[in-house]
This record gives C-alpha cells, sequence and structure tokens, in this order.
C-alpha cells in the first residue's frame, strides 16, 4: 500500500508536467496579449506572430489581391510588413508591386487624382485628399455641403447631420487656419477625411452614430437654416459668415479632437489607411488607439488592419479563452506542486518508517542476544 501511494503520487507529476509543457505556452501568450491590451502596437505584433504562424502565403496572398483591386498602397504596405519580418516574396512580386508605386506616384496621375478631389470633395488617396483640402480651405466644398444638406433640412428631406455638422465646423476651423496661417490644418484635414468617409460609406457604426450626435451638438438648427436659406455656392462670403454663427464652437472639442487623431493617422499611413481606421472605429478612442498603432508602425500599419481589422486597436472578443488558459496553467501548476509535495511527503515517510524498523529489529536482536546470554550464566550458576 506504501508503495502504491508513491507510485500514485509520481504519475501525477509526470501526468501534471506533460499537461503543464501543452498549456505553458498558450498560457504565456495569452498572458502577453493580456498585459498589452492597452498598447495597441505590442498587442497587434502579438497577434500577427499567431496569425503567420498559422499562413506562410498570408502577406504574399494579400499582396497579389490588393494589387487585383487596384490598391497599390495596401500591397506596398504588405512588402513593408514582410520586409520587417523577413518574410520571402518573389522577386517578378516585388517588381510588380514596385512599378505600380511608381507608376501611382507619377506627376500625371497625382495631377489627375488631385483634381478629382477638389471637384468631387471625396479622397482615397494622398492626391485626391490634397485636392479635397484645398477645396475645404477655399470653403467651396463646405458650402456645398451645408447648402445641400440644409436645404434637406428645411425642406423636411432626409438629411446628413453628420455631414451638415462636419461642413459647418469644418467651415469655422478654415477661418481659424487663415488666421493662424495653417495652424489649425491637420484638424482641417481630418475633418475632410472624416466627412469623405461618410459620403464613400466607410465610416464605422458606432463612430458614425457618436460622430453624428456630436455633429448635432455643434450646429444651431434654426439658425444655419435661415443661413442656408439666404446663402448660395456663389456667394461664397456671406455664406461662410451666416453658417458661422450657427456654429457653437464651445461644443466642438471631440470633434476637434477626432479629426486630429485622423490626421496623425493619415500622416504617417495616407488617406486610405486614415479611412481605413474610419470604418474600423466603434468610437473616438478607437481613432485615437489607431492614431497610436500608426505612429509606431508606419507604412505597415495598413496590412496590419487588414489582417487584424479592429483588433489591431484593442483586444476584441477571446477574453475568456485567455483567462481560461491562465486559469488551466495555474491548475496543472497547482497540481504538480502538490504532487510533489505528495511524492516528497511519501518518500521521506517510507525512509522513516524503514530507519525506524531498522532501529527495531536491531533493538529486538540485541535483547535477544542478552536474554540468551542471561541464560547461559545461569545455566553455568547452576
Amino acid at each position: 500500500m506504501k508503495w502504491l501511494r508513491i507510485s500514485t503520487a509520481l504519475t501525477g507529476i509526470a501526468a501534471c508536467s506533460f499537461m503543464l509543457a501543452q498549456v505553458a505556452p498558450h498560457a504565456r501568450e495569452a498572458g502577453a496579449i493580456l498585459s498589452a491590451q492597452d498598447d495597441p502596437a505590442a498587442l497587434s505584433e502579438l497577434k500577427l506572430d499567431a496569425l503567420l504562424r498559422q499562413n506562410d502565403h498570408l502577406v504574399q496572398d494579400n499582396i497579389e489581391a490588393a494589387l487585383a483591386t487596384g490598391d497599390v498602397d495596401l500591397a506596398d504596405s504588405f512588402v513593408a510588413l514582410a520586409r520587417e519580418r523577413n518574410i520571402a516574396l518573389p522577386d517578378d512580386l516585388l517588381n510588380r508591386v514596385s512599378d505600380a508605386v511608381k507608376e501611382e506616384n507619377s506627376t500625371g496621375h497625382f495631377a489627375k487624382r488631385f483634381a478629382t478631389g477638389l471637384v468631387t470633395g471625396n479622397a482615397d488617396d494622398v492626391a485626391s485628399l490634397s485636392g479635397t483640402v484645398a477645396g475645404d480651405l477655399f470653403v467651396i466644398g463646405d458650402i456645398r455641403d451645408v447648402v445641400r444638406e440644409g436645404k434637406h433640412l428645411a425642406m423636411g428631406e432626409d438629411t446628413d447631420r453628420l455631414v451638415l455638422g462636419l461642413a459647418t465646423a469644418g467651415l469655422a476651423v478654415t477661418a481659424v487656419t487663415y488666421v493662424s496661417v495653417g495652424g489649425a490644418a491637420p484638424v482641417r484635414a481630418g475633418l475632410t477625411l472624416v466627412k469623405d468617409a461618410r459620403k464613400v460609406g466607410r465610416l464605422g457604426e458606432g463612430l458614425a452614430a457618436w460622430a453624428g450626435r456630436s455633429a448635432r451638438e455643434v450646429v444651431d438648427g434654426p439658425m444655419l437654416q435661415n443661413a442656408v436659406a439666404k446663402g448660395s455656392v456663389f456667394r461664397p462670403g456671406e455664406t461662410v459668415s451666416a453658417i458661422k454663427a450657427a456654429f457653437r464652437a464651445e461644443k466642438a472639442g471631440a470633434l476637434v479632437r477626432l479629426g486630429k487623431d485622423v490626421t496623425r493617422v493619415a500622416e504617417k499611413t495616407g488617406a486610405r489607411g486614415a479611412m481605413d481606421s474610419l470604418r474600423i472605429a466603434e468610437g473616438p478612442k478607437d481613432v485615437a488607439r489607431a492614431a497610436r498603432l500608426a505612429e509606431a508602425q508606419g507604412s505597415k500599419t495598413r496590412a496590419i488592419m487588414k489582417l487584424l481589422g479592429r483588433g489591431a486597436l484593442l483586444l476584441v472578443g477571446g477574453m475568456f479563452d485567455l483567462a481560461l488558459w491562465l486559469f488551466g496553467a495555474a491548475l496543472t501548476l497547482f497540481g504538480l506542486l502538490s504532487s510533489i509535495k505528495a511524492t516528497t511527503e511519501r518518500l521521506t515517510q517510507a525512509w522513516c518508517d524503514r530507519k525506524r524498523a531498522r532501529r527495531l529489529r536491531r533493538a529486538q536482536v540485541a535483547a535477544q542476544a542478552a536474554a540468551e546470554a542471561a541464560l547461559a550464566n545461569e545455566a553455568v550458576s547452576a
């Protein structure tokens, strides 16, 4: 029975050691992810490690897909990611990306996209964003949006209050930009990108709801309707003055911060990277996280957001699974230590019992010898 108890404890050590060897890597990864949940750069690196281990061709496949859809900037972002992680890519693929980047950065292409952004007010790359911002700085784009949406509001028709509020805020910020000789230009560019993302349906639902509420707070509805009724794109001076009067600057702090964060993303990743962040963001805090990620990862940011989605910004779901791995590792470690303790105690007890039995046998032998000696002495005396 004694040796059975020792064998059971040794079996427990072996079983717990095996289980701990299986659980420990997952628990270590879970602990690292949980500790990095407030750092988008570190969190995205950990998630990328796990994702890229599962598929060696993931980066190459995404580059091919980006080139097929004409998104050269995204393809170049994946090339930067592959270079940083020492992922080998075929030479012909690298040459195709390089040629496409040169073509997109050519003077003719830039001029064409600039003109598109200036005329239509829609931006999806650096060139078109430059044109869009230029149009908004000359107030034409914002006046166009305010007059159009304001008239819908006055007529009781469907109104995009978010575009209306952003355009109104943009006009006020534009005035500040001129006064400060460009000091507010980053906010201006950020608000333009948010407005463009809304127009082309690339603004996340949660962020759109938040921005819509914020936009309503910065606009005096009745005053704006009156300004729009008398305003016109062809009388920009009068229209801007009337619209600015309907703008509540004291309520615009949150929108201004959003504009700054969007610009921080655009400065590191380009307009399309900023659009990507706006698409996956559920609120202004997500955009702020995207700005931190972009500042840390630079040109690789678009590729990271493409692979991880909103998971690149924060810990989305899986919290229970991560905690379960840590709990399993802790439970297995406890079992291992308990088995070691039980084995040590039982081996010690067996050793002590053996020594006690040995002493007892020696004492019995000595007593028997003494008894025999006494009997011999009595026999001699007799």
